[in-house]
């Protein structure tokens, strides 16, 4: 398998030749990917559109979004991250920590829960902890939403933790089923805001994945005739 990332123009080129050629393809607005199929009908090309670029479905073509505001939320047991875009500059962003790990064990107080049940002031109090970060976290979408139009909120969060996250006595601004939520491609271990930006670049960078050989004979060569502006970052590091 290979793995480059395109410039957005590129991005737009590759779609229009590829379409051009008449090879199926689907759309998957969850994973905002596109997935060229082989004569077998499994993926040969997949193309992971940035935050900037949409797939219009009337007119089956790709186009770049003129304005867009969107959040990007990272958690995981005891810290999370959060920014808030404007158009591609990052205006807001904030760090949450919380005392919800086990130190011993180095298991979170939900997992805990889940298994052993409450115990001591120890647990109480991470799962006090617990609650309150998750308060802090839908206080601030709240803030956001408020203020602010929203196109899109990029999520990565462990799956133990989207309940608390839902379910929190402050309410999250958007149900789980928001069609502008999307999940964040990417393994976050620990959401710094060192961790955001990277995420960030990454969100905004075209990804196309080749599957099978007839594709990349045929990428190899829209690469090298067609597309002007291939990026310098081949195989980069998830």
């Amino acid at each position: 398998m290979e793995r480059v990332f395109l410039s957005d123009e590129n991005a737009i080129d590759l779609f229009k030749e590829l379409c051009s050629k008449d090879f199926r393809f689907e759309y998957i607005e969850s994973k905002r990917k596109i997935f060229f199929k082989t004569g077998e009908n499994e993926n040969g090309l997949s193309i992971r559109l940035p935050l900037g670029l949409e797939y219009q479905n009337n007119s089956q073509s790709l186009a770049k979004k003129d304005f867009l505001n969107y959040i990007l939320l990272m958690i995981r047991s005891g810290q999370a991250s959060m920014g808030f875009f404007e158009n591609g500059e990052l205006m807001d962003h904030k760090v949450f920590r919380a005392y919800m790990v086990r130190q011993k064990q180095g298991k979170s107080q939900i997992k805990h829960l889940k298994t052993k049940g409450k115990s001591r002031a120890g647990s109480r109090v991470r799962l006090a902890e617990t609650l309150e970060f998750f308060e802090a976290i839908n206080t601030r979408l709240q803030s956001y939403f408020s203020e602010y139009r929203i196109d899109l909120i990029g999520l990565s969060c462990a799956t133990t933790l989207i309940p608390y996250l839902f379910r929190s006595k402050v309410e999250t601004p958007f149900p789980k089923d928001d069609q502008r939520l999307i999940k964040i491609p990417k393994h976050i271990d620990t959401p710094s805001y060192e961790a955001l930006l990277v995420t960030h670049d990454f969100l905004n960078k075209t990804e196309v994945e080749v599957f099978s050989d007839e594709f990349e004979t045929i990428f190899k060569l829209l690469i090298n005739n067609n597309l002007q502006h291939p990026s310098e970052n081949k195989d980069e590091d998830w």
